[in-house]
């Protein structure tokens, strides 16, 4: 998707579709700056080789919840890349590689997990715990048709908008802190780096879902932070 200097390039964080998009943009077109979602410490971890595992220790700082979440969304994720052979953030690496080889400015765009893991411990309410406990027991016991597609590859477009909006439904605080705000951070971070270098070629490499939200928010300059942290 592109928007004046800026290409976003939709990712799924295990598919290998989009590690091949991420090197064909980069080597083909060859931006001046390649910008990724990730913040410092994230960065940090996806270049250690013994991954570092959020420990008991980390509650004090994200919460019980936000450390639940992590330890949870950590365990998917590594499943899941082992079926297709390729590892979470595999794409992000990617681009910073060869981000380095080429000398490109990196920018890191994302918002602090910490912070982001603080206010999913904030608002997850009782509510969507028990929506999805009953959603576990759900896709154990009850037979439903399920959402076929190649981890592979970066789903379609009209499947992300349903998957988000199942999310949005069922779980309005995580769709908020996990999506919408991190959108809001997003883009705002992209925005100041396309007026900063007008004339500079920009990619930015996201999870799809963000991807459309917040090119609508840069063109329409709909960014604010209407959240704190304590």
């Amino acid at each position: 998707m592109k928007y004046n200097n800026l290409t976003i390039i939709g990712t799924s964080h295990i598919a290998k579709q989009s590690l091949e998009e991420v090197q064909k943009e980069i080597e083909e077109n060859k931006p001046d700056i390649v910008a990724v979602e990730l913040d410092r410490r994230r960065l940090y971890a996806l270049f250690q080789k013994k991954q570092n595992k959020v420990s008991i220790y980390d509650i004090k700082h994200i919460g019980v919840k936000g450390f639940l979440f992590s330890l949870f969304g950590a365990w998917a994720s590594k499943k899941l890349g082992k079926l297709v052979g390729v590892s979470p953030g595999s794409e992000m690496k990617k681009a910073i590689q060869l981000a380095r080889k080429h000398k490109m400015k990196i920018a890191l765009i994302d918002q602090d997990i910490e912070i982001t893991l603080k206010r999913f411990s904030k608002m997850l309410t009782w509510k969507e715990k028990w929506n999805f406990l009953a959603d576990i027991i759900k896709a154990i016991f009850k037979r439903e048709k399920a959402i076929d597609f190649d981890l592979t590859k970066v789903p379609e477009k009209k499947l992300i908008k349903k998957l988000i909006g199942k999310v949005k439904e069922r779980y309005p605080n995580v769709y908020k802190v996990l999506i919408e705000e991190r959108n809001q951070v997003m883009a705002k971070n992209l925005k100041n780096i396309m007026e900063q270098n007008p004339e500079k070629k920009i990619v930015a490499v996201m999870g799809a879902g963000h991807e459309e939200e917040i090119i609508k928010m840069i063109e329409k300059d709909n960014i604010s932070y209407s959240f704190s942290v304590r």
